[in-house]
């Protein structure tokens, strides 16, 4: 392992943190979300030609097997998942290894560049905070407008107390996928020694869950593999996650025995198998209830309530769990660095 990896990820958390991403600059992700979209297309022309192949050849009087059609969408949605993935790290990997080829420090350059790209907390902290600003001026119609923008849910039906939760649960869950998943795999990528590319195939999994994942019936065949994919990734991150913010409970003086109590209670009570533990964290933390009925996907849903109703429902809520986010993303940066020092030196003990 080169430790200057390592000095990239913190530079590029620095950074990030500071300035987040400018705009007006192209990000990474368009081209992941372009790449995905397009791979899609041509998988799906497959699956429609192969299928108008089988059943002219049958007669047109064949119906074509359901079964069948389902396990092309999904063979399709495995391809499509590798395809991209490979693509990405491929172009990835080939730009940072002609960059070392020009000079190692030029490959630092472009590797802290692409890691900062990663790295998103401060505009998670920035789309929860135009929420709060919102209510803070009592505007329930702006205020659903940016969780919206925020969320990507539909927000039309939420009074105030539905929209504080919501977006409690948002930043909850997005400390997870958004901040401490990406630092743990750069932090991998620095252990391997390759850098960014490790991160960016996390990265390039989320983007597609987040196109083709969801259950419709559009998607819930050729979108399940990247879905299942996605929990998978998210395993290690979402349950580091929940820890690191009872651990971050410490600093910041709030509950840190609840938090953990109510993260180990009610963990399990999420629809996805990973995002329990923030959100029940964060819950037990701060002292509040979240879930209950809301919307999810502009469908009216009555989502399981975790945490206990100590406190009940305030705008400062937002605030804290933005706190809580960049509390436990700084825990997450500096502990797995650590970590991993301690690894090399520990291998290069032993050898």
């Amino acid at each position: 392992m080169d430790l200057y990896l390592l000095l990239d990820l913190f530079i590029a958390y620095i950074i990030e943190v500071l300035i987040g991403f400018p705009r007006f600059l192209p990000h990474p992700v368009k081209f992941i979300r372009w790449l995905t979209k397009n791979v899609e297309k041509m998988m799906r022309a497959i699956i429609r030609v192969s299928s108008e192949k089988r059943v002219k050849a049958l007669g047109d009087d064949v119906v074509r097997n359901t079964r069948k059609a389902y396990r092309n969408e999904r063979i399709a949605g495995v391809l499509l998942a590798l395809l991209v993935i490979a693509v990405v790290v491929s172009v990835v990997f080939g730009i940072l290894k002609a960059c070392m080829l020009v000079h190692p420090i030029v490959f630092h350059i472009v590797n802290t560049i692409f890691i900062y790209t990663c790295f998103t907390s401060r505009t998670v902290a920035l789309g929860a905070f135009s929420v709060f600003d919102a209510l803070k001026e009592r505007d329930l119609f702006k205020a659903r407008k940016m969780l919206t923008v925020f969320g990507g849910n539909k927000s039309e039906n939420l009074d105030e107390v539905g929209i504080i939760k919501e977006t409690v649960e948002k930043v909850a869950k997005r400390t997870s996928d958004k901040v401490v998943a990406p630092i743990f795999y750069a932090t991998i990528g620095s252990l391997l020694g390759i850098g960014a590319p490790v991160v960016f195939a996390y990265i390039t999994i989320s983007v597609i869950d987040s196109m083709i994942g969801h259950k419709s019936n559009e998607y819930k065949n050729i979108g399940f593999i990247p879905a299942k994919l996605d929990d998978v990734v998210n395993f290690i991150p979402a349950r580091l996650t929940g820890l690191l913010i009872v651990i971050g409970a410490l600093f910041t003086g709030k509950n840190f025995k609840k938090g953990y109590s109510i993260m180990m209670r009610d963990r399990k009570k999420h629809k996805s198998p990973n995002f329990g533990y923030p959100e029940a964290a964060i819950a037990g933390v701060l002292g509040i209830r979240l879930g209950g009925p809301g919307l999810y996907f502009g469908d009216i849903v009555d989502k399981p309530v975790i945490g206990d109703d100590v406190n009940p429902p305030d705008i400062k809520n937002i605030t804290q769990t933005i706190t809580m986010m960049y509390v436990t993303s700084v825990i997450a940066v500096v502990g797995l660095g650590v970590a991993a020092v301690a690894v090399v030196v520990l291998c290069n003990y032993l050898i």
